[in-house]
């Protein structure tokens, strides 16, 4: 069984995604930047929005930050990862996934960050 869940972001209808998939035992929430009608202008506000972002579709799977057990950052500039360590280690807390940083352009260049989790739904665990 597969389960889709939407966002209702604003490029999901345009590109044909949603923003997570519940299949095989695993959440995999697509890459995540901030959302909503204003867009922080800093890389820790940004953070913040897109983490509220996936813990909704987290929670509206059954999982939750500490059942992740993969999770890929992306973002424009490397310099400005550090800057959001102190809300990635509060969001896993005592659960950390493994994890990635990829510095790359993204959709669009107002955007900072971009947040990529697959969790492990707890009853598959």
């Amino acid at each position: 069984m597969i389960k889709r869940i939407s966002s209702g972001g604003i490029y999901e209808g345009k590109i044909g995604y949603c923003r997570a998939v519940v299949a095989g035992g695993f959440v995999h929430v697509a890459g995540t930047t901030a959302q909503g009608a204003e867009i922080p202008a800093d890389v820790v506000g940004q953070c913040r929005s897109a983490l509220a972002a996936i813990e909704k579709a987290l929670t509206e799977a059954g999982a939750s930050f500490a059942d992740a057990v993969r999770v890929v950052y992306y973002l424009p500039d490397a310099a400005e990862f550090e800057p959001c360590w102190p809300l990635l280690a509060e969001a896993f807390g005592a659960n950390p996934p493994a994890a990635t940083m990829i510095e790359c352009n993204l959709i669009d260049p107002k955007y900072r960050i971009e947040i990529e989790v697959t969790a492990v739904l707890p009853a598959a665990q």
